[in-house]
């Protein structure tokens, strides 16, 4: 069964401060004309003692912005650069979000609240720092879903509509206003990094190498590694690890995040910061989520390679620090480290015991071919043939056979159909808060999605390793 978020008391830790003359600029959150609070995420408000804030107060925190006690004074928003859909911008940074809070949780490991719609700041350019309430709800849909699907994802921790009418160009206009607070354990980006070498700052890339070893811990790079005990090296070695396993679940949850630019990808392999996302109605690596994603660069398909290119611009900014080739060394693992964690997230969602790497493999490609031939989607696949219970014929039975069950008797495996979140869906759950202000439709697809998490448990871990999220 999968672990609940386990209970702690409030542990403010700002750590950030120790970087805050050169990582971000203190700003204020936006006034805004109304806060109604429309979700609060209390099963992960427990895990970091924020859970007995009562209404007023979390509005006051999560609304206005009160800073929470002995936590940062003021916001701050992060200075950051980053290629979007492979173009470099210099010229990016949190411009219409901040760092609010960091906290420690019940692992003792840190965890930042971060926003979204809060308001402009000196990186906004021509936006206007704000956030629209259907936005609010997709974060919360796809987060919920993600993290019942074992992703390593953000956690969308509130939501407040905040009473402006704003105006977008990709869709209907005017159209209502929130603001959102996210939970996730940094909001350090690779393109922190490309900042800081950008402008041959070592001496700054040094200290972010050293807060993020020290506040995101991770394994050591295997005894032959080169380079090995350079901080800078470990680091990539622990980034590969964690964008090769965040590669892997995406696929084998059928998502597509869209918007997989180095300026959304973290240094703790979260998965965060959610646009254009879809996920697959049927089994086709050609399949895109952004509108404006034209020549398929962030194609289903394609996130391996995205995260692997991304993973590739740490390695440049890091030249700053390290020589080449125990750089090299580092990104050279992506491909095994991401084949074996196909396989056992695989087996895990398919609630089947892996039985090594060949094996593995050939059933992986076996279930993708049966996928596009019959043209289904991964949720409908994995739910009928959980523990190799349906009825598989041809390739597909020859290459489930020999793999034992380990699913358990979760009464979610007795359902008609499996949880979805197809676009159609995600626009009716949409539709009855914008026309009839009805909430409960939404209300019950978190109960439903929390339910299936249940049922799935767990994700594995790699031997020896420790996921950081």
């Amino acid at each position: 069964m999968r672990a609940e978020p386990q209970p702690s008391r409030y542990i403010a830790d700002p750590a950030i401060t120790a970087l805050a003359d050169w990582i971000g600029a203190p700003v204020e959150a936006a006034d805004f004309p109304e806060t109604i609070m429309r979700f609060r995420n209390d099963r992960w408000a427990a895990s970091v003692g924020l859970d007995s804030l009562d209404d007023a107060a979390w509005i006051r925190h999560f609304g206005r912005f009160e800073p929470l006690d002995g936590n940062l004074p003021r916001p701050l928003a992060l200075k950051y650069h980053g290629h979007q859909f492979r173009v470099y911008n210099p010229d990016i940074g949190d411009g219409r979000g901040f760092l609010f809070a960091q906290m420690r949780g019940a692992d003792g490991r840190l965890l930042d609240l971060g926003t979204k719609g809060s308001g402009q700041t000196p990186y906004s350019r021509a936006g206007d720092g704000r956030l629209t309430l259907k936005g609010a709800v997709r974060e919360i849909l796809a987060t919920e879903m993600l993290e019942a699907l074992g992703v390593n994802t953000s956690k969308t921790f509130s939501v407040v509509e905040t009473g402006e009418q704003l105006q977008r160009g990709d869709e209907p206009s005017p159209t209502r206003s929130a603001v959102m607070v996210r939970l996730n354990h940094s909001h350090i980006r690779i393109g922190t990094f490309q900042r800081l070498v950008a402008l041959e700052d070592a001496d700054n890339m040094a200290q972010l190498v050293d807060y993020c070893l020290t506040q995101f811990p991770g394994p050591l790079p295997p005894d032959d590694a080169p380079g090995r005990d350079e901080p800078a090296v470990i680091l990539l070695h622990q980034v590969v690890e964690r964008m090769a396993d965040l590669a892997a679940s995406y696929m084998v949850a059928g998502f597509v995040h869209g918007v997989l630019n180095t300026d959304n990808m973290n240094i703790a392999g979260e998965s965060f910061d959610y646009g254009p996302w879809r996920w697959l109605p049927t089994w086709n690596p050609g399949f895109t989520a952004a509108y404006f994603d034209h020549g398929g660069l962030y194609a289903f398909g394609r996130q391996p390679e995205a995260l692997h290119w991304n993973c590739g611009q740490l390695a440049v900014a890091l030249r700053l620090l390290a020589d080449t080739e125990p750089l090299v060394a580092a990104m050279n693992r992506f491909g095994d480290l991401y084949m074996a964690a196909i396989a056992r997230r695989w087996c895990w969602r398919l609630g089947v015991q892996p039985r090594g790497a060949e094996a593995d493999t050939a059933l992986v490609s076996t279930c993708e071919q049966h996928m596009r031939d019959a043209a289904i989607g991964p949720g409908a696949f994995f739910f009928t043939h959980r523990g190799g219970r349906g009825h598989a014929e041809g390739d597909l039975a020859d290459a489930l056979a020999g793999y034992e069950s380990v699913a358990d008797g979760h009464e979610y495996w007795s359902d008609a159909a499996p949880q979805s979140m197809l676009i159609e869906e995600v626009e009716a759950i949409w539709s009855a808060i914008d026309q009839r202000d009805d909430w409960s439709v939404l209300d019950n697809k978190i109960a439903q999605l929390r339910r299936m998490g249940e049922a799935h448990g767990e994700p594995p871990e790699p031997a020896g390793h420790a996921r950081p999220g």
